[in-house]
């Protein structure tokens, strides 16, 4: 039997509802919670189905722990007693990119944090291609952060911790609402963001970023996303490229490539 405890911990740390599972797996929200209470057992085809949406494997949710995971430290913590564990991918974020990042996340948020459809979905697909069409403009990194494929699209994997040490510090909160009937995480700026660490022109990359994307719903941007090579190339639950962004399509290239002289 599938633990109940895990699939809870599993759809928190993705910020998903259980209507949510529910609907992917073609149940109704009473059935799914009968299985998170440990009452009613799924078939193998609902088993499928919730490993896809958390990009683990069938062993890995029968099995109730994932045997391979993202740990992130950050470097203004102590990381002296924490120990590499066995086939982890390891993120450490030093002092100059936990600053931009910290920055560039208020910035968004001041900027279009108050949109009804701006939660924790979109605001991952921002960051997202504010990092990467700048990547592919300019051949260099602007936050720099780590996106992992996952069946909702590339998430940045620090984010979260971020996020944390941010509450911790009262520069962010953390609210949950409703949106179209769906459980949303949203985030408050405590704090006006510090933009000195970034350049004119990162500033007017993020700008035109928010400005194209900013008022899409989470799905769309879920799905343009996964139009992207950089997603499509990377095995689930792995970082996604940088690099790639050099073989994008027309369908999300933001590049404007000299042709090759004949």
């Amino acid at each position: 039997m599938i633990k109940g405890k895990f699939l809870i911990e599993l759809r928190n740390n993705q910020g998903v509802s259980q209507a949510f599972v529910a609907e992917k797996i073609g149940i109704s929200r009473a059935s799914y919670i009968e299985v998170e209470k440990g009452a009613k057992e799924l078939t193998v085809g609902e088993a499928s189905k919730i490993a896809e949406i958390f990009n683990i494997s069938l062993e890995d949710l029968i099995s109730g722990k994932k045997t391979s995971d993202v740990k992130v430290y950050i470097s203004d913590e102590s990381n002296e007693s924490k120990k590499k564990e066995k086939q982890e991918i390891r993120i450490d974020v030093p002092q100059k990119n936990l600053k931009k990042f910290k920055e560039v996340l208020l910035y968004v948020l001041e900027k279009v944090g108050s949109k009804s459809n701006v939660g924790m979905t979109v605001l991952y697909k921002l960051l997202y291609f504010i990092d990467f069409d700048y990547y592919e403009k300019f051949e260099e990194q602007l936050i720099g952060a780590t996106y992992i494929k996952n069946h909702f699209g590339p998430t940045p994997v620090e984010f979260k911790e971020i996020v944390k040490l941010m509450e911790s510090k009262g520069e962010l909160e953390t609210v949950k609402s409703k949106y179209f009937l769906h459980e949303q995480t949203k985030y408050l700026p405590r704090r006006a963001s510090d933009i000195s660490v970034l350049n004119a022109n990162e500033i007017k990359h993020i700008d035109e970023v928010i400005s194209r994307l900013s008022d899409k719903s989470a799905v769309e941007l879920s799905n343009y996303s996964h139009e992207d090579v950089p997603w499509i190339t990377a095995l689930y639950g792995q970082p996604l490229s940088y690099e790639s962004v050099f073989y994008r399509t027309k369908n999300t290239s933001v590049r404007e490539y000299e042709l090759d002289n004949l």
